[in-house]
């Protein structure tokens, strides 16, 4: 019987569990299905909350392995990537925190930081001003992102990038809805202040 995983849906569908459950009992090609059911949508979280579009690849790709390696554990009459987001998250948390670090160190020895961290929202179709515009907007948030805390980007990275509901902000992170509201409410807050201040 051929598998055909839909794109996401709040619950778990009957051939994804399928496919998970053939993957514990050793079917490394059924968790292929998974990931190329999943791969976009991991790709643009970690894109979202490490900024960089190789360290999002490999992130996102690194998280899969350890889900893979971790199937034992998982429960498939949950969603899938509800588990994998945590996986995807201390990665990127990590990520961020030894990047973090190497900025402090390069900024003692008076290097420069790591250019690049485009979310890739330019048109290839926009006249060349345009797109220079949007490159500079892009620069001014990221640096703006930078200077929250790593809880107050995640929740804006699920609510604004990924258009996440309230209630799967809640059931990813495991804290109640109301504080994930209070958490956006902040985190915008926070995030004017920055771009703000930096104008």
């Amino acid at each position: 019987m051929e598998l055909v995983l839909q794109p996401n849906e709040n619950v778990p569908d009957r051939d994804e569990r399928l496919a998970f459950e053939r993957c514990q009992a050793g079917d490394p090609q059924a968790f292929g299905l998974i990931v190329t059911k999943y791969m976009k949508q991991a790709y643009y979280t970690a894109l979202g909350l490490v900024g960089n579009h190789e360290d999002a690849l490999d992130l996102s790709q690194e998280a899969f392995a350890r889900a893979f390696k971790a199937r034992a554990r998982f429960d498939p009459n949950q969603r899938f990537f509800t588990w994998y987001y945590k996986i995807l998250r201390n990665l990127c948390l990590n990520h961020l925190r030894d990047r973090s670090r190497a900025a402090r160190t390069a900024s003692i020895a008076g290097e420069e930081g790591s250019e690049g961290r485009m979310l890739e929202l330019a048109d290839e179709h926009a006249d060349p001003a345009r797109q220079t515009e949007m490159a500079d907007l892009n620069r001014q948030l990221w640096r703006a992102m930078d200077e929250l805390e790593p809880e107050e980007r995640e929740v804006l990275v699920l609510r604004e990038v990924e258009n996440c509901a309230y209630q799967e902000i809640a059931e990813r992170l495991d804290i109640p809805a109301g504080t994930v509201m209070s958490r956006l409410f902040y985190a915008r807050r926070r995030l004017k202040e920055v771009l703000e201040a930096s104008l």
